[in-house]
């Protein structure tokens, strides 16, 4: 198993966090999770994190700050896939500019808004991965690093 990029948000709205549930025929179809999906290869990590954002919820989102990376090797998934999925997440706090809140119902069938508390309750049977709760509590805690500390090149001939 190779690790993998993801970028995601956590978007907040008077104290509550906005998830999206997973659609399709994947493995964690009916899950909640944050706004977040694999980098594309070659695209910068910020883009990839307002792309997702745009894609799964209709809003056009300006990260403001890294709220950490986290490391998450699903061993869970052994038997469903025949693999250990391990990604390196890049997860962005930030400011909605504009859009509306909708979705495809396909990738993603439901958007809703969460407290902390009801996150922080679920297990996996309904949150996609269990470090979302840690990434919805440095959220909440003000952990932000600065957009700068992303490097992001592209070697051309």
């Amino acid at each position: 198993t190779q690790t993998f990029g993801v970028a995601g948000a956590i978007i907040e709205k008077d104290g509550k966090v906005l998830l999206v549930k997973e659609g399709g025929d994947k493995a964690d179809s009916g899950k909640w999770n944050q706004p977040a999906g694999w980098i594309d290869v070659g695209e910068n990590p910020i883009e990839a994190a307002k792309r997702e954002v745009k894609e799964e919820t209709g809003f056009v989102f300006e990260p403001t700050g890294l709220i950490g990376i986290y490391s998450l090797h699903r061993k869970d998934m052994q038997d469903k896939l025949g693999a250990t999925p391990h990604a390196l997440k890049f997860i962005y706090r930030g400011k909605v500019l504009s859009g509306e809140l909708k979705h495809d119902g396909s990738e993603i069938m439901e958007l809703r808004w969460f407290s902390q508390e009801e996150i922080e309750a679920m297990g996996i049977d309904e949150l996609r991965d269990l470090d979302i709760k840690k990434e919805v509590a440095d959220y909440f805690i003000g952990k932000s690093y600065p957009l700068e500390i992303i490097r992001h090149t592209v070697s051309e001939k």
